[in-house]
């Protein structure tokens, strides 16, 4: 028979039959790309909860902390109407601050991985110093009740680091020298640090 002649050819000559090795897998996404999607991720992240924050915040109203039964933990006095006027006009202010502290802080990021240019880079820092210096101007006009007036000054003292920080990385454009991402990076984080504690007491929820 034919087939077992073949068989019986193959084991004389020694011969074996040819199999085709399977290419290797290819890996979609290089180090470079896996970093870029994971900061992409993470700023829809933090914008989606931006918004979703802003839609509660316009609609809530002043309510005292809920204790669950049992618990020992001291309730948070409800905002008197003074604290919460201040807290709804501060939010808006608080957004565009934190939006634009998250857009530098990634454009330093893809710089840094080659998938941002310079000129683009240049663009989100200037864009991100006027918000800061706007929202250092609307900050001062708010009127803190007497409460608030420590935080009030930690908020504005936290925009003017994320100033200090985008005046440093726009050096990097004078000079071409990349070090100054690396000075600028502590005062942006300082300043970050701070408005998340000024956020911790105002908007707990």
């Amino acid at each position: 028979m034919e087939g077992a002649a073949s068989a019986k050819e193959l084991a004389r000559t020694g011969d074996r039959p040819s199999v085709k090795a399977s290419p290797r897998p290819s890996w979609s996404f290089s180090i470079k790309r896996g970093a870029l999607a994971a900061a992409v991720v993470a700023l829809l992240g933090i914008l989606a909860f931006a918004a979703t924050r802003e839609a509660t915040m316009t609609s809530r109203a002043p309510s005292p902390a809920l204790s669950q039964p049992g618990s020992t933990a001291p309730q948070r006095p409800a905002f008197t109407r003074a604290e919460e006027a201040y807290i709804q006009a501060l939010w808006p202010i608080h957004g565009d601050v934190e939006r634009s502290a998250v857009r530098v802080s990634l454009g330093n990021i893809f710089y840094k991985i080659n998938e941002l240019g310079k000129a683009d880079l240049k663009a989100r820092v200037e864009n991100a110093l006027a918000t800061y210096q706007g929202a250092e101007k609307r900050i001062g006009a708010l009127q803190p009740p007497p409460s608030f007036a420590p935080a009030h000054d930690e908020y504005l003292a936290a925009v003017r680091l994320f100033q200090q920080s985008a005046v440093e990385v726009l050096k990097m454009f004078d000079d071409g020298n990349d070090e100054h991402l690396l000075v600028a990076y502590p005062l942006s984080q300082e300043g970050s640090n701070k408005i998340r504690e000024v956020g911790v007491k105002f908007w707990q929820d």
